[in-house]
């Protein structure tokens, strides 16, 4: 599943001419209630580092349930965009420059970034830009935090009933990072190693989905003594999301497969026995 493709397509409609502004209550609001992730820490420093530290007293801001399905993607990148600009503003705001995820776009609207679904609070049409906020708990546990104006972050917009299912279910609920351990190329195409916890690694399993950074893949091993997994991308796919970009030592966002969780819970109910009961 890693080839990357822009085969979603989105009804036609007319761009708003102008920037559009919530008020930062509002913004903010929007963020807590629309973003639902589950990260590990991030330690490396960046510009958003100090926002972090203060900004620790409106941690208290809770978002929904990690079972409400506010939006739905397929993990298939429609384009690399560029951070332009990180800022306060009430909240914490990031500005990215792109274009196919602004066709049709709507203040409120869904776009995973890096695989982390965010929610548009501002956009304009005319610089091709657009806008998301950023909670406090997001920034402290997600590989977001490590980026800095200039960034190339992977984009997709959520799916609608019409869209392809070109990839599989991805939600933007980032589940936790992990560890790029190992490049190594072979031919035109590109072997990636990621190290991850052993929480997220038991619903690993080779040749299964999993989303990385956003991006649909398709698991080829999973070492367990490592307490990792492996990934290829082949010359395409490497062209047209930020994962080849990155270096050994950083992080990736990650989000298993959902239906490997949903057999775990029905495992651990006795759902099993009691149809074997039955």
């Amino acid at each position: 599943m890693a080839a990357v493709s822009s085969s979603l397509s989105l009804p036609s409609r007319t761009p708003e001419p102008s920037v559009r502004k919530m008020s930062i209550l509002n913004k903010f609001h929007s963020v807590a209630s629309r973003t639902h992730c589950n990260f590990n820490a991030i330690f490396k420093p960046s510009t958003l580092t100090l926002f972090i530290s203060t900004q620790r007293l409106q941690a208290h801001i809770k978002s929904p349930p990690r079972n409400t399905i506010r939006c739905l993607f397929t993990g298939i990148v429609e384009e690399m965009g560029q951070i332009k600009q990180l800022g306060e503003n009430g909240g914490f705001d990031m500005k990215i420059g792109a274009k196919t995820v602004l066709e049709g776009v709507h203040l409120g609207d869904s776009i995973a970034v890096n695989g982390t679904c965010l929610t548009v609070t501002e956009f304009d049409t005319q610089l091709s830009d657009f806008t998301v906020g950023l909670s406090p708990e997001t920034l402290r546990k997600t590989s977001l935090i490590e980026l800095k104006p200039g960034s190339l972050v992977n984009l997709e917009r959520a799916v609608q009933p019409t869209s392809r299912m070109g990839g599989h279910f991805v939600q933007g609920h980032v589940d936790g990072t992990g560890e790029i351990v190992s490049m190594d190329p072979e031919g035109d195409s590109l072997w990636i190693k990621v190290k991850a916890s052993k929480e997220l690694l038991k619903y690993v399993v080779p040749k299964g989905f999993i989303a990385v950074d956003g991006t649909s893949l398709t698991v080829v091993d999973v070492f367990d003594k490592e307490d990792s997994f492996n990934f290829m991308l082949v010359a395409y796919t490497q062209q047209n999301v930020v994962i080849p970009l990155k270096k050994v030592g950083q992080k990736v966002n990650l989000e298993v497969d959902i239906l490997g969780k949903y057999v775990e819970r029905l495992l651990s109910s006795g759902f099993v026995e009691s149809i074997k009961s039955s």
